[in-house]
């Protein structure tokens, strides 16, 4: 039986992440204007590093100049973003952990504020950040920019040192609207069936792989269920058999509930990370990420199927969350934290001022 302080061996690039717990990628708003990460963004990630996660992922970051959708969101579109970027690969490195970015374009979800242009999309869509209310459709041009965009920026994080990319193709941003059926209504063969609406993520995959070494990990984040776009269980789990013929390194399931079933399948008791782990024919690594807070918890994911553990919100009040869970009777404090509590797990005003938005997370 897997243990969360095992070792885990990528076996495609040989890399190894030194226990099975991931830091998931949590927006954060704290870097700068222009896209440059920040030292106080830089503080954050590093600081969960001391506290022994296996693996730190980045916030989102946006691999296109019009993918942006919030303030303080640091960005991977230009060679100016390497130097900061550089500083936090080796820091984390000097910890023991391997450092992933997650790259993401917003779609209808970007902002024109942020962005000066009308968001695009799979299709016409409703866009809470456009000044119409809705995105454009991108054209085929707009597609193939973008996904010379998530080439360039994977490529970009490989030279500033990470050991590897997730891409962003959960929460309904530019990728999940392309899987959905409510937002991809497209004719052409970027929309229709699932094998169709996956091809701009297929694309960025293959794109991605063919120039960076073996050595360099490529992840994939998805939401398995995500109704009012139109993503149900079924087409994630055969999207997750293209991906791993198509030679994926990991799947990262966004649960949001670990320990919930599918909508779906309201009567079958299997949790969504059993859905996946027992419907694929030798599945590539799993991630699992909702909810977990306590040793059992986590232990209980790993018995469900997952390869490793993916852990938010613990990890933001709790920065050692990852020495800790070895102990069998860990089960940590959960919010409200204090602003005392979150600055000394090294929280800036601007990320705790975020994290009130989250009811009963902050108390004063």
């Amino acid at each position: 039986m897997n243990s969360s302080s095992d070792p885990f061996v990528f076996q495609r690039s040989g890399k190894i992440a030194k226990n099975r717990i991931v830091l998931a990628a949590m927006t954060n708003k704290q870097s700068h204007e222009d896209g440059t990460l920040s030292n106080a963004e830089i503080d954050w990630l590093v600081h969960r590093a001391k506290g022994g996660f296996g693996i730190i992922t980045t916030a989102a970051t946006h691999v296109s100049k019009d993918g942006q959708s919030w303030d303080g969101e640091f960005g991977v579109f230009d060679d100016l973003h390497i130097g900061q970027l550089n500083k936090l690969t080796s820091l984390v490195r000097n910890e023991g952990s391997l450092c992933f970015a997650q790259l993401f374009h917003g779609g209808c979800q970007s902002s024109e504020r942020l962005t000066g242009s009308v968001p695009i999309s799979s299709s016409k869509n409703y866009s809470k950040g456009s000044i119409s209310g809705y995105s454009l459709e991108a054209c085929e041009a707009d597609i193939y920019r973008i996904i010379d965009d998530f080439t360039n920026a994977a490529n970009r994080c490989a030279n500033a040192g990470f050991d590897g990319v997730e891409l962003h193709a959960a929460h309904g941003y530019l990728i999940s609207q392309f899987l959905g059926t409510k937002t991809n209504t497209r004719k052409d063969k970027w929309g229709g069936d699932l094998t169709q609406r996956s091809r701009f993520l297929i694309e960025i995959f293959r794109s991605i792989k063919n120039v960076l070494p073996e050595s360099f990990i490529i992840g994939v984040r998805i939401s398995p269920e995500i109704e009012r776009i139109g993503i149900v269980l079924d087409d994630s789990i055969k999207l997750c058999s293209i991906l791993t013929d198509e030679g994926i390194d990991f799947i990262h399931l966004s649960c949001w509930n670990a320990f919930k079933g599918s909508i779906s399948y309201r009567n079958n008791s299997k949790t969504l990370t059993e859905w996946f782990s027992t419907s694929l024919n030798n599945p590539p690594p799993i991630i699992s990420t909702g909810k977990v807070w306590s040793h059992k918890d986590a232990q209980h994911l790993l018995n469900q199927g997952a390869d490793l553990i993916g852990v938010g919100r613990a990890a933001i009040g709790h920065p050692d969350w990852a020495i800790q869970v070895k102990n069998p009777n860990y089960d940590p404090a959960k919010p409200p934290f204090s602003v005392t509590e979150l600055r000394k797990a090294m929280l800036s005003d601007v990320f705790i001022d975020y994290m009130r938005n989250w009811e009963g997370f902050v108390c004063d």
